[in-house]
């Protein structure tokens, strides 16, 4: 007869308390686990709702309360028009003095010993295109009668045409080009206003600019959207998982593009604004990318590793009448920016990206306040002046002694693209000097 060994009836014990303790483990934490969700929503608020006539009772609606309270960023003195016009003449030289001959800005070269992932020489197409179009886009915003810049202008326009028609993903992998086509339509809207004169000019621009937007269709997502990487199945159609802020990189290039009569197929409009609606958080800070929708808590993805990104996507929404951006949230988040300006500022510079607090990365430092330039714009008349006055403060303390401005170290783009969305940002706030 078999007889149990003092091992098997210990097993059997821990197996019979399993069963009976699981159960009740389940009770205790079901109700800690809705705690900890319930601030996240807002339960209905009148009998209709909670009978199903307006929100349903199983779908609350979201609380925006946090998107709409933030501290408020420390006063800081008007800078003086004699500072902001001095930056942008410094700047101006800078950008003017490190043009390639070919009309062309940036390089693969200045490497570290660590690099971001770049297949060549396709990706450093991707690179000197957008970095390119931003550098043609500030000189254009400048408005200054110069000889020097209209002609460093007129060979960046020479380049652009050339080479943008052709520009492509990388490889399977990489599609950084998607940054290419989206500064590469802002910097020719630019031109094309440029040259309202010369209506044959303008013709060539706004079929470059159609080009662009088709391939901009090309490579959009299955899922809706851009990414700039897709290491999913490498298909013909791109299977990337779409980030928040690319998306809204090229919806911003497509409005402007909408402004002086370019048609964007509907359909990519509207799957980007989903896309970024997807990933935007009850307090409107947004996901990093889509895979993040099973972790939107992860650091990356809180208002502090958020603070770069929520100001693209926050002023893409507003322009095309989305209403889940208000105003009081607009002020919100431009606020927080200024306020929390520290988590951006420790990731500026660091050579890894996403080492630093809450995962950011130092190339959202310029990206977030080119932005957020635009966003000003679209909170009240009465609180626009000190945001502006508060993003030429961040600005103009930062400018190196070269002139330039940069926050990632990326080969020999960084300082070209820092510059050009410093300079832009500060022409676009300018009228807050004194």
């Amino acid at each position: 007869m078999f007889k149990p060994s003092k091992f098997v009836l210990l097993a059997i014990w821990i197996v019979m308390v399993t069963a009976i303790a699981i159960p009740g483990a389940a009770q205790q934490v079901a109700p800690q686990t809705a705690q900890q969700v319930a601030p996240q929503t807002a339960q209905p608020q009148t009998a209709q709702e909670e009978k199903g006539k307006g929100l349903k009772a199983n779908k609350p609606a979201r609380d925006r309360s946090q998107s709409q309270s933030s501290p408020t960023p420390l006063p800081v003195d008007a800078p003086k028009r004699s500072e902001v016009d001095e930056a942008v003449r410094r700047g101006k030289e800078f950008l003017l003095s490190i043009q390639n001959k070919n009309g062309s800005w940036g390089a693969a070269t200045n490497t570290k010993d660590l690099n971001i992932y770049a297949p060549v020489p396709g990706a450093h197409h991707a690179f000197r295109s957008a970095v390119t179009a931003m550098c043609v886009s500030a000189l254009i915003d400048l408005q200054v009668e110069d000889t020097e810049v209209s002609s460093a202008i007129d060979r960046g326009e020479t380049w652009l045409l050339e080479h943008l028609k052709s520009l492509r993903r990388a490889n399977q992998d990489a599609l950084y080009n998607v940054w290419g086509h989206a500064y590469g339509i802002e910097a020719l809207v630019r031109l094309h206003c440029r040259h309202a004169s010369n209506p044959e000019q303008q013709g060539r621009l706004m079929e470059e600019i159609v080009h662009q937007i088709e391939l901009l269709g090309r490579y959009e997502s299955v899922h809706g959207g851009w990414g700039y990487y897709d290491f999913s199945y490498h298909l013909q159609k791109p299977t990337s998982q779409p980030n928040s802020f690319t998306t809204a990189t090229v919806l911003f290039a497509f409005y402007q593009a909408q402004q002086i009569g370019a048609v964007v197929p509907q359909r990519l409009i509207d799957r980007g604004l989903d896309v970024i609606r997807r990933q935007q958080r009850p307090d409107l800070a947004y996901l990093y990318s889509e895979d993040f929708r099973t972790n939107p808590s992860s650091d990356i993805n809180k208002p502090g590793g958020s603070v770069g990104r929520s100001q693209a996507c926050n002023v893409v929404l507003r322009m095309y009448k989305d209403p889940s951006v208000s105003d009081e949230a607009m002020v919100a988040w431009t606020n927080r920016l200024f306020s929390r300006n520290l988590w951006l500022d420790i990731g500026r510079k660091r050579p890894i990206p996403h080492e630093s607090w809450f995962l950011v990365a130092g190339y959202f430092f310029y990206y977030g306040h080119y932005y957020a330039a635009y966003g000003i714009e679209h909170i009240p008349a009465a609180q626009q002046t000190p945001a502006r006055q508060q993003l030429l403060h961040v600005m103009l303390k930062l400018q190196e002694k070269d002139g330039s401005w940069w926050d990632y170290p990326l080969y020999d783009y960084h300082r070209p693209y820092g510059t050009a969305f410093a300079l832009m940002a500060i022409k676009r706030c300018e009228t807050a000097a004194e």
